[in-house]
């Protein structure tokens, strides 16, 4: 089971990443833009998604990505930690939102 140390873990390994805690709860970023949150208590995690995309996700893997009320308005995703199926799974998603974060001249 993917846990809150697995998303520590693997967003510290990309490139220029920090932790901050805003929020009362762990926040990943990257050039000073949050990319991944752990909220409540830390048995999903929060990233950043196209709405287009998301729209798609909870549709097609309801028991993995949701959208929270508060965050329907902008382009972020839930994702129950424990519905992973690998650290792969893991490093894809946060791959991914962090690509959407990061300054072009760490995409190069």
């Amino acid at each position: 089971m993917t846990t809150s140390d697995d998303v520590r873990a693997v967003a510290l390994s990309l490139p220029e990443t920090t932790e901050k805690i805003a929020w009362s709860m762990p926040t990943f970023r990257v050039a000073g833009k949050m990319f991944a949150t752990l909220p409540e208590d830390e048995t999903s995690m929060a990233v950043r998604c196209p709405k287009e995309e998301r729209k798609e996700l909870v549709l097609a893997e309801p028991e993995k990505f949701w959208v929270a009320a508060h965050e329907a308005s902008s382009a972020w995703v839930r994702v129950r930690l424990a519905a992973l199926e690998d650290l792969d799974e893991l490093r894809d998603i946060l791959l991914d939102s962090w690509r959407q974060a990061a300054p072009a001249t760490l995409l190069e």
